[in-house]
């Protein structure tokens, strides 16, 4: 019996434009945890896979502070919404809208994200 060969991991992959840029592979993100990603830009984004299997991507930087930390955050839910708390002053981010759970005139930018298979 021959066997076929593995198929390649699923990828995470973020919406920037009309353009779709890989990450990693969805195996390399650890539920509840996210990870730092450099984007073409200069910018950087924060991706989380949540413990449910969803992800999810936000800039990394926190407004508050300045500081590109958001992914090294501490990840839960509000009223059923997963969030990520800033490790420097703890303010709380929607992981889905980008809004402040404790100022609601502060967001940050959210982006679509999407599992593929590498092409």
């Amino acid at each position: 019996m021959t066997r076929l060969p593995d198929a390649p991991p699923p990828k995470v992959q973020l919406r920037l434009g009309t353009d779709w840029l890989t990450i990693c592979d969805l195996s390399d993100l650890t539920p509840g945890r996210g990870v730092a990603a450099l984007l073409p830009d200069g910018r950087q984004a924060a991706v989380f896979r949540d413990r449910a299997g969803r992800t999810y991507a936000i800039d990394n930087r926190d407004p508050f502070s300045g500081a590109a930390v958001l992914s090294r955050g501490l990840t839960g839910s509000h009223q059923g919404r997963p969030f990520v708390a800033s490790p420097l002053l703890k303010q709380r981010f929607d992981l889905a809208s980008g809004r402040c759970l404790d100022d609601g005139t502060v967001t940050v930018t959210t982006y679509e994200v999407r599992t593929a298979p590498e092409r």
